[in-house]
């Protein structure tokens, strides 16, 4: 069923809404986004996708701290697991070494924007001179262009979204959020992420606490209950897609509406 509110109850709904998903007590986002879509001209990023088969993303947003990524590694080479890291320039310029073992090691990377800034409040020039920079970043460390960008706080606006796809960008974020920046316990992290469903894609940090044990425990059992754990880039469509408004599913064009868009 869908309710259409006023605009200043619609706030206190999202408002509502942000802080049961902070609590733990949503697994995502998307109820917000439903709400904010319905009322609005937004546009929305990628949330999850409509893929068939049993697919889903694991990545690992990359802002602090280096404690954890050995390890992290590790367990991801044991299980032969390929994942998205979404790295912050601040952490680029920190961490080089970190930044060409996670790109040696065949995982793929992302822009997770230069200096991690509440980027709504940017003009779109400062917007894309951020993206820049960052990307020039990993460019020159890893040889690799990036064509996925995370929003910092998960916060984006038309401009934002308009700017990174000016630059090339596909703009993603997550359909379940394991918390792990919360420090919440591993067994907390395995049976949040274990609700996946195809199409799902999953934050992490790489920082995070508990996040390695986590995904040790996670990798096994996703693969025996028959799923496959893909980088972001290729779980999501490149071209001959939309995102639902109201959900922020990807979904891919039919023969006819990818005639109508020509």
């Amino acid at each position: 069923m869908v309710l259409y509110l006023s605009r200043k109850r619609a706030l206190f709904v999202c408002l509502l809404i942000g802080g049961l998903v902070a609590a733990g007590l949503f697994t995502t986002l998307q109820p917000a986004v439903q709400v904010v879509a319905l009322l609005t001209n937004r546009l929305v990023p990628i949330y999850r996708v409509d893929v068939p088969g049993k697919r889903i993303a694991f990545s690992f947003d990359a802002t602090w701290g280096t404690d954890q990524t050995d390890r992290l590694l590790s367990i991801l080479r044991e299980n032969g697991v390929k994942t998205t890291f979404f790295l912050a320039g601040n952490w680029v310029e920190s961490n080089p070494d970190y930044v060409r073992k996670i790109a040696e090691e065949g995982h793929e990377i992302g822009n997770h924007s230069y200096a991690h800034a509440h980027m709504n409040s940017l003009t779109p020039e400062q917007i894309e001179a951020d993206l820049r920079k960052n990307h020039d970043l990993i460019l020159q460390l890893t040889g690799r262009e990036c064509d996925l960008f995370r929003p910092p706080f998960g916060e984006y606006s038309n401009k934002l979204l308009e700017v990174a796809k000016k630059l090339g960008y596909h703009t993603v974020q997550w359909s379940i959020d394991s918390l792990d920046w919360k420090d919440v316990s591993a067994d907390f992290m395995v049976e949040r992420v274990l609700r996946a469903e195809s199409g799902d894609i999953v934050l992490f940090h790489n920082a995070g606490k508990h996040t390695p044990e986590a995904v040790a425990r996670l990798l096994p059992e996703l693969k025996r209950r028959g799923f496959s754990v893909v980088p972001v880039g290729e779980l999501i469509f490149k071209d001959g897609y939309y995102v639902e408004r109201h959900s922020g599913v990807q979904r891919r064009l039919s023969g006819a509406e990818k005639e109508q868009t020509q």
